[in-house]
């Protein structure tokens, strides 16, 4: 059945993207069939009780927040980060300020404190997002959970310093291209053979160093990668110092100096760092690359050396992010802030209700094959 247009685009627009607009105007559906789902309501109503409730059950008192933008709109996400279960969520149709998220922070605290619910650590991004980052989060957290420890996503950090790194290699092979001899035109002489030798050789090491570029930023190489890295770095000494800074970066995380040693304690790691920087700045072309490394996100990276309870990544709260961004990829409708608000509802409820989906097909399997053998 069609409806009239007057009906469908009476009324501000206000809250659709350019998109949906455009969708809203040129298909006149029901808005269910083109954003709305059954269901959100009701699930809407239970993110604050029913699902707030399930969802606080063993709380760890380790969170992950992050923003997820979509267009004009902003998800604003807090998931427990050892049960992964969604703890709330708000939508905001602009980018979040620093009153958006000590007021976000504030309504989770209320419903902490109304449980006798406290948080020890959390952990948030440090990627910039729409030019904001980890800079909304520090001062909310300060200000709202008070002296708490603030672990920043190593994941993130690590992400950055590898696309450093490889930014660094890139330029290098950049440096050997403009090294190149100009060969004369037409066949090459016998006198501009050690020429012609030398512009082989140039390109086939600026080729390798192309394709074996991830053996700069690989966590692990084995004896075989290694011989292969020892050749292409061959007269290059700044790329082998490059692959040495990486190992630091990646032991700062993990081991002690040693196989077998437990892993650094944040002063011990901080130290390390400090050298690590040192030697940095005394090279001019990583010291303009490698400005990450000084960085006061990689500190607070460290965090979590001295308390294992606390988790080194996001992982709990990009996962809700992930599902998200796969839905939006599948649903083809008009965007604004109700279904948005809805859909991520409905997410929580089916997280909710996923253990029991599961028993329930686990009793239906086991239904069925004691229903084959007794037939047999």
């Amino acid at each position: 059945m069609v409806y009239p247009i007057k009906r469908l685009v009476s009324g501000p627009l206000r809250g659709h993207g350019i998109c949906g607009v455009t969708i809203a105007c040129s298909f006149h559906f029901r808005h269910s069939e083109t954003g709305f789902k059954r269901g959100g309501k009701r699930s809407l109503e239970q993110v604050e009780t029913t699902h707030l409730d399930w969802a606080l059950q063993g709380f760890s008192g380790y969170i992950a927040a992050d923003e997820l933008y979509d267009g004009p709109f902003c998800i604003l996400s807090i998931v427990d980060n050892h049960t992964f279960k969604r703890l709330m969520y708000q939508v905001l149709d602009h980018d979040p300020a620093q009153a958006d998220i000590e007021s976000f922070f504030r309504r989770f605290q209320a419903q902490l404190a109304a449980r006798d619910l406290k948080i020890v650590g959390i952990t948030t991004e440090s990627g910039p997002s729409r030019g904001h980052g980890s800079n909304l989060y520090p001062v909310a957290v300060k200000t709202v959970f008070g002296d708490i420890e603030h672990q920043i996503c190593e994941f993130h950090i690590l992400a950055d310093i590898t696309n450093a790194i490889l930014h660094v290699v890139a330029k290098i092979r950049k440096t050997l291209t403009g090294q190149l001899p100009k060969l004369p035109r037409g066949r090459p002489a016998k006198s501009s053979r050690k020429l012609l030798w030398k512009h082989k050789r140039l390109k086939r090491k600026i080729g390798d160093l192309f394709t074996h570029r991830y053996l700069f930023v690989q966590r692990a190489l084995t004896p075989r990668e290694q011989r292969v890295l020892q050749h292409i770095t061959r007269s290059l000494p700044q790329l082998r110092a490059v692959r040495e800074i990486m190992d630091e970066v990646y032991g700062l995380f993990e081991s002690g100096p040693s196989r077998g040693h437990r892993r650094y304690r944040v002063a011990t790691a901080l130290n390390r760092l400090a050298l690590l920087r040192r030697r940095v700045s005394r090279s001019k072309l990583l010291n303009q690359t490698l400005k990450v490394i000084f960085s006061p996100n990689l500190d607070k990276a460290l965090t979590f050396l001295d308390d294992r309870m606390l988790p080194a990544t996001s992982n709990a709260v990009e996962r809700g992010n992930r599902r998200y961004r796969k839905m939006q990829k599948s649903i083809y409708r008009v965007r604004t802030i109700n279904t948005i608000d809805q859909r991520v509802a409905l997410d929580t409820q089916r997280e909710r209700q996923a253990q029991g989906r599961l028993d329930t097909i686990a009793t239906l399997h086991l239904e069925r094959r004691s229903h084959r053998s007794i037939s047999c």
